[in-house]
């Protein structure tokens, strides 16, 4: 059976999952911790999510993604023809790269209790209003991501977009994803009445109360 490494708290193990689930492809999720110990030969920088395949293992969840389309086809997560298909993994690559990558520079100072310079969350906050427009540009909310079926750009957005407004709001003062004028409060309801995404959000609360319970027990003890 097929494994995936991480933890629910990740929203790129989310993304992966979602897919898994999507699919109705059998998995057991093996729960790992942050940094790299315990990864080696299996995901280089200590990264999560990754798999474990009767092939060996796989990192990077568009790569692990892609790999679960091209192994289980049905039902599918991405269109057949070759224009759309590049246009979901266009929006893909806009979400991961260009959003995701950009707010998680704030994730220090908005989930883990750090300070960031404020030049530092200034720069930020205009690379995240300058790639947030353009992404806008690309998604269409119709009613899903990519248009009007649910593909695997909805594994990416889904789990990512909230994290970003959650961020933003936390460091910069301000939803910039909604200031955007993207209504990811309404998108998020309409993937959340799948079951699928109801599961991971499910698995994801249990685990931040988890890690909010272990944290404070932590800290008792010092």
């Amino acid at each position: 059976m097929l494994k995936l490494y991480g933890f629910p708290l990740s929203n790129y193990y989310n993304k992966v999952k979602l897919a898994l689930l999507e699919k109705g492809v059998p998995f057991e999720e093996v729960l790992v911790n942050f940094g790299a110990e315990g990864k080696a030969g299996k995901s280089p920088l200590g990264k999560v999510p990754y798999i474990e395949t009767e092939h060996g293992f796989l990192c990077e969840s568009q790569a692990i993604v892609d790999y679960i389309e091209a192994r289980w086809p049905t039902p599918a997560l991405i269109p057949s023809d070759p224009w759309q298909a590049a246009k979901v993994r266009e929006l893909i690559t806009y979400c991961d790269l260009h959003v995701e990558l950009c707010a998680r520079q704030l994730y220090a100072q908005a989930f883990f209790g750090g300070t960031l310079p404020e030049k530092f969350v200034e720069r930020v906050k205009g690379d995240l209003i300058r790639n947030l427009a353009a992404f806008k540009q690309l998604a269409q909310f119709a009613p899903y991501a990519a248009g009007d079926t649910f593909t695997m750009a909805d594994c990416a957005v889904y789990v990512s977009l909230p994290l970003t407004a959650l961020a933003t709001k936390i460091v910069c003062g301000e939803d910039l994803v909604a200031a955007a004028g993207i209504d990811w409060k309404a998108y998020v309801k309409l993937i959340e009445s799948r079951p699928t995404a109801q599961k991971v959000a499910a698995d994801r609360k249990a685990d931040q109360a988890r890690a909010m319970s272990a944290a404070k027990a932590k800290t008792d003890a010092q």
